[in-house]
């Protein structure tokens, strides 16, 4: 017999619709939890199979009623009172969920803390209701791995074509789950395109804030350099509202110190819905050739892009110089701080868990070969045998360069150069430069190509500007209104 939900729950739901809502004594909490969960049953662990999903929250419901109850005693405690939110497996939480970053090695992994962001979400009244599947260990695993496969979850499918459509990654289960309704929006993390490929995939909106604007204490890291979660949603209303509570300052990281001088933004109140005119906007139209003719590409919707911006009152300057953009970038710094970062958070597990070593790691799976080498793990070994210190000459000269590069004669040179707000990029080739930089960017959808595949475009700027982002997608967001959802069978 199928479970019936009220009309209510028959199409996509913002934040905004439902609070309004369990303000009127509508619907209750409990009931979207138990909606939401239903999705997850009939749509990923059965139907079309997507494995956005790697485990519930047994206690979600149980947390749903004491939030409905609190509703009705005093008051909503803001926006994400009542909330449901999943988390990427990369994040820990106190409860009786695992975080093992989609590894066999750590099915069993409990946290002895919830992660910095996870206290902010429960604070604000948020539930979190699950972890998603990810790419193994932030696709710091193997060469081959496919985009959004882990061990512990299998390969996460993209709702909006066939199961060879590429997801993106390594935040794919996040982004999945966003877009195929099964949550109202998730957390993912990203260290250069983790957030932004996905959400552009998947058509859904993913902010990559300015590296310290949330803290990565609880998060099962890749690099101290480049790594920050940042919330998707399929709003930018959304993602603005569950951006303002992951931003923080925390004691135990110091990345979040240098925003402690700067004043509390309310992302919410950059939802301008003319918030391009007048706006100056760099087009970057020096792409590369490869990327130009691959399928991830469509001129004809970037051109209807820089239309809208141009119809919306933005002052375009086009062909934007970056003149970094097309460098080799060295990858030591992610090789070092990978091996670093992950020996040191491996170190600290409990004496019980299997590894506490990145070379431990890789002879647990050898020893699981059959389950946990369909890709092999030659990223593993590469930096198994690389230094403890983080002092070589090459990994130095690489983090210097890098921030250089980036920032001075890259996103902050061009800004200057051009006197411009933010610049625009097609789908999310600017995440390398900006992820070097530390600097903020947002992916909103903008068309479908003509196979039904999402299109979307990335909007960057300097160091704290995501109220600007926000404004300026926000602004084409409303103008366009191209989000669809995927159709599940």
């Amino acid at each position: 017999m199928e479970i019936q939900f009220a009309e209510f729950f028959r199409d996509e739901l913002t934040i905004t619709d439902i609070q309004s809502a369990m303000d009127k004594e509508e619907i209750t909490s409990k009931q979207l939890v138990m909606y939401y969960l239903h999705q997850i049953a009939k749509y990923d662990q059965a139907g079309p199979h997507l494995h956005s999903i790697l485990e519930i929250n047994p206690d979600a419901i149980f947390i749903a009623e004491a939030l409905d109850e609190e509703r009705k005693v005093s008051r909503a405690r803001g926006p994400l009172h009542g909330i449901p939110i999943l988390l990427k497996d990369n994040i820990e939480t106190k409860d009786a969920m695992h975080t093992s970053a989609g590894t066999l090695a750590l099915q069993n992994n409990l946290a002895n803390e919830d992660a910095f962001l996870v206290k902010q979400l429960r604070q604000a009244g948020a539930i979190i209701l699950g972890k998603t599947n990810m790419t193994e260990l932030a696709n710091g695993m193997a060469s081959e791995m496919w985009a959004g496969y882990s061990t512990r979850g299998g390969q996460t499918v993209n709702p909006y074509g066939d199961r060879d459509l590429f997801v993106g990654g390594s935040s794919s289960g996040s982004t999945v789950a966003v877009a195929a309704n099964f949550t109202v929006g998730a957390i993912g993390t990203e260290t250069d395109a983790s957030i932004l490929s996905p959400a552009i995939q998947n058509s859904v909106v993913g902010i990559k804030p300015t590296v310290g604007l949330i803290s990565r204490s609880g998060l099962i890291p890749f690099t101290y350099s480049q790594d920050t979660a940042g919330p998707i949603a399929r709003t930018v209303t959304d993602a603005a509202f569950m951006l303002e509570v992951l931003a923080g300052i925390d004691k135990d990281d110091p990345a979040t110190f240098k925003s402690k001088y700067k004043p509390r933004q309310t992302y919410s109140h950059f939802l301008q819905k003319s918030g391009l005119a007048g706006t100056r906007i760099g087009v970057f139209t020096n792409a590369s050739e490869r990327y130009l003719q691959s399928e991830e590409h469509d001129e004809l919707l970037f051109q209807d892009v820089i239309h809208t911006l141009r119809k919306q009152g933005a002052i375009l300057t086009e062909d934007v110089d970056i003149p970094s953009f097309h460098r080799e970038w060295s990858w030591d710094v992610s090789f070092y701080e990978l091996k670093h970062s992950l020996d040191n958070y491996l170190f600290q597990l409990p004496p019980h868990m299997p590894v506490h070593l990145v070379k431990e790691l890789i002879q647990f799976n050898e020893e699981f070969s059959e389950q946990t080498l369909k890709y092999g793990q030659d990223k593993l070994e590469a930096r198994a045998k690389l230094p403890t210190a983080l002092k070589s000459s090459e990994y130095l000269n690489a983090k210097i360069e890098d921030l250089y590069f980036s920032q001075e004669l890259g996103i902050d040179y061009a800004l200057q150069k051009h006197q411009l707000d933010a610049i625009v990029f097609p789908s999310y080739i600017g995440s390398t430069i900006c992820a070097k930089a530390g600097y903020p960017s947002i992916a909103v959808p903008a068309g479908y190509m003509k196979n039904g595949r999402p299109f979307g475009v990335t909007f960057a700027g300097t160091a704290f500007s995501e109220s600007t982002l926000i404004k300026l997608a926000y602004s084409f967001e409303q103008a366009t209104r191209h989000r669809k959802p995927p159709i599940l069978k």
